[in-house]
């Protein structure tokens, strides 16, 4: 095996598990198989506390996981190819400028995927941890003097909760709630409409 089909390997390894890796996220393409690898790659959500919870979930994401790694394979692999095939470097040379391709392109990828999952660690206010008040649309009917569900925000996030009528009335799917109070995980809301009267 040369150098180049050692580097075209890599490259179409690494490449090939990136669009799998793509097109499982994107399409949600299943795989008849779990994958599990024996080092740390994942992320911790910390203890949030729920509706009323203190302080934002924080995310830890590794270096080194399964996106970085195939970023690395391929730009290491990609550059590596070209630069054997098309250069007149010395051997070390290519395999040093190819390295420092695949640490460069590991490192974008590594940033990109904190940027998506960075957290506010900052403690919610008491404001923004006030239900009472709060916006939400009826996502399920409440029957009269029955329950159903509302979708609301919370501190920036969405929330999901059962809810009923103040007054017992029934109040129809995709109606503007505002919530008066919040008691035992039930919401008590009351129709845009009739609030703003």
């Amino acid at each position: 095996m040369t150098w180049s089909d050692f580097y075209l390997f890599c490259f179409i390894v690494g490449f090939a598990l990136s669009l799998v890796s793509f097109f499982a996220g994107a399409v949600h393409i299943h795989l008849p198989f779990k994958m599990h690898v024996p080092f740390h790659v994942g992320h911790h959500g910390g203890a949030g506390g729920g509706l009323r919870g203190g302080l934002r979930g924080s995310v830890h994401v590794s270096w080194f996981n399964a996106s970085t790694a195939m970023a690395f394979l391929a730009w290491f692999g990609g550059t590596g190819y070209l630069l054997t095939r098309h250069s007149h470097l010395v051997a070390a040379v290519s395999l040093s400028i190819a390295i420092l391709a695949g640490l460069f392109a590991g490192w974008v990828v590594f940033r990109f995927m904190l940027k998506l999952v960075q957290v506010d660690d900052a403690p919610m206010t008491s404001e923004e941890r006030r239900v009472e008040g709060a916006l939400g649309t009826v996502s399920m009917r409440i029957r009269e003097s029955g329950t159903g569900e509302i979708i609301f925000s919370l501190g920036g996030a969405r929330h999901c909760a059962g809810a009923r009528s103040d007054d017992g009335r029934a109040i129809e799917k995709g109606t503007e709630i505002v919530i008066e109070r919040y008691e035992k995980g039930i919401a008590y809301v009351k129709s845009w409409e009739e609030f703003s009267k």
